[in-house]
């Protein structure tokens, strides 16, 4: 009997998973709000500084710390900056480091995840006990001593939060590995003679992928509240740029008179933080059968 054949049969895999992915995120609704607001954020980033409505380091003296109104939507800040439009500035600023520090920790940790759970032994002992050095130390207080060595700056934050997201990422990504090189479709790969780095990156790689879409999802909010807050202790951007951790540093002194210059910059960071962790939820849901009931 002839095979029929469906239009759906010549369908790229790739497409189908796609498709099979948008179907079961669009259920989770609080996901979907999540990912709509961190959206709008990363527009905000991109065009922010071209559609503020007053130039966020111009000063106004003659309307200093006013609170929230029509012309100042968050108020006015000590030196009357509208603080609207530096926290739509800061945009880029915060999450430009939260996002360029997780990727070069998950970079560097996914590789040596790969390595520590693919060769095993020795390597894997050696690379499991340095992460496990790191492990040791809270993150802030690991990042603050990288800092300590490497000197403040808004570079030396991205280095030191990429440096203590990657025991992570490699504690995650080796733990997939292990699983997956015990599949019969990598001893058939082995079999034909691949060299290792193919199996690596070209088999192994591609099944750990969504695990590390996921928990680079959830560090991402991590390492925003990092960034703003080595920046609120004068280690990150300078105390005068509209960093949202910098902006809340700058505010102290003013939380019994204006309320507002903690108020908004705190909010924007809880929900920017809290948004991520919902949609790695999310996705964590979507993408790793075994988080469903």
């Amino acid at each position: 009997m002839a095979e029929i054949v469906t239009k759906t049969d010549y369908m790229p895999k790739s497409r189908g998973k796609l498709r099979s992915f948008c179907a079961a995120f669009i259920h989770k609704k609080t996901a979907v709000a999540s990912f709509f607001f961190f959206c709008l954020l990363i527009i905000l980033a991109l065009i922010g500084p071209s559609i503020v409505p007053y130039n966020p380091q111009t000063p106004d003296y003659n309307h200093v710390l006013q609170g929230p109104s029509w012309l100042h939507l968050a108020g006015t800040d000590e030196y009357g900056r509208d603080v609207f439009s530096r926290l739509i500035v800061g945009t880029r600023l915060s999450l430009g480091v939260g996002i360029s520090s997780v990727l070069l920790g998950a970079v560097a940790g996914t590789i040596l995840g790969l390595i520590s759970g693919y060769f095993g032994k020795w390597v894997d002992k050696t690379i499991m006990r340095i992460c496990d050095v790191f492990f040791a130390f809270p993150d802030i207080l690991l990042a603050i001593g990288i800092i300590a060595i490497l000197g403040p700056g808004l570079q030396n934050v991205v280095i030191a939060v990429a440096i203590f997201n990657i025991p992570s990422f490699a504690r995650v990504v080796r733990g997939k590995t292990l699983e997956v090189k015990e599949m019969l479709f990598i001893e058939a790969t082995r079999s034909i003679g691949a060299t290792k780095s193919r199996i690596i990156f070209k088999h192994v790689f591609p099944e750990t992928f969504s695990t590390i879409i996921v928990y680079l999802t959830m560090n991402l909010g991590t390492a925003i509240l990092a960034a703003a807050s080595l920046s609120f202790l004068g280690l990150g951007a300078s105390p005068s740029s509209s960093d949202w951790g910098a902006m809340l540093s700058m505010s102290r002194d003013y939380m019994g008179t204006a309320f507002h210059l903690v108020f908004f910059p705190g909010l924007i960071i809880f929900l920017t933080v809290l948004s991520l962790n919902i949609m790695g939820d999310g996705l964590r849901d979507v993408l790793d059968p075994k988080s469903k009931d």
